[in-house]
């Protein structure tokens, strides 16, 4: 028998690399649809799950800013990225049989609903997954920001940040392999380290809403499935209790 769930509604922040593929750019279908093989995996033991996705796989805002480009239009670029990668990733999760709604901070009626509150909040009571593009809608702020505005604005229980590492660790595990991995670390401990997983504004929002961050490695076999269940999976973030 199953365990019940630890969390009844979730918000899961993707990167636009996720998508990507070995080739570091684009949409790769096979990515996309393994990432809908996880999301049918949560949706299946009960869990409401929104998604923040970024566009590091079309646009990365820097590199237009390095060349002298205005950092609102690099930003609003990449705003309009994120919601090419959300409709890439609603069709492959409706293929897998899973209804799936995008809603865009920037209107855009023909591909996307307008964000709206109440309305995603209902998708959610209703079974279905909401994918949020758009980032906040506003220049000058991340989608890992974007996601912890949306997780608490749809009283999500958790943000699950994917990453391709199986936690936070003191050192880079890939330089030193014996770097100790942290299975819990206050918002401060966070903050203090300034963590390249995750910007301080977005953890900064966490602290002030005390919502827990959870960081794990997506692409592993069954880790996001059993840290939704309450086993120990990754690092958790939160107000310091463990």
């Amino acid at each position: 028998m199953t365990a019940a769930p630890k969390y009844k509604r979730i918000l899961l922040k993707l990167s636009g690399e996720a998508l990507a593929g070995d080739q570091g750019f684009g949409i790769d279908p096979d990515k996309a649809e393994t990432i809908a093989q996880r999301v049918t995996e949560v949706v299946q033991l009960g869990i409401q799950l929104a998604i923040v996705i970024g566009a590091g796989n079309l646009w990365r805002g820097r590199i237009g800013i390095e060349r002298g480009m205005d950092r609102a239009t690099a930003d609003y670029m990449g705003m309009l990225g994120t919601v090419m990668n959300a409709l890439a990733l609603m069709d492959a999760i409706e293929r897998g049989g899973v209804e799936t709604r995008v809603q865009s901070a920037i209107e855009m009626r023909a591909v996307a609903e307008p964000y709206i509150r109440r309305r995603a909040t209902r998708h959610l009571d209703l079974g279905r997954v909401v994918i949020f593009g758009g980032g906040t809608g506003n220049p000058y702020f991340s989608t890992d920001t974007a996601a912890a505005l949306r997780a608490m604005e749809i009283g999500a229980d958790v943000v699950i940040k994917a990453t391709k590492v199986d936690g936070i660790y003191q050192e880079d595990p890939k330089l030193n392999p014996k770097a100790k991995r942290f299975a819990h670390l206050s918002y401060i401990e966070a903050l203090n380290m300034r963590l390249a997983v995750m910007d301080s504004t977005a953890i900064s929002l966490c602290m002030e809403n005390d919502l827990p961050i959870m960081v794990l490695n997506f692409w592993q076999e069954e880790a996001l499935k059993n840290a939704l269940l309450g086993k120990t999976v990754g690092t958790l973030i939160n107000d310091g209790k463990g």
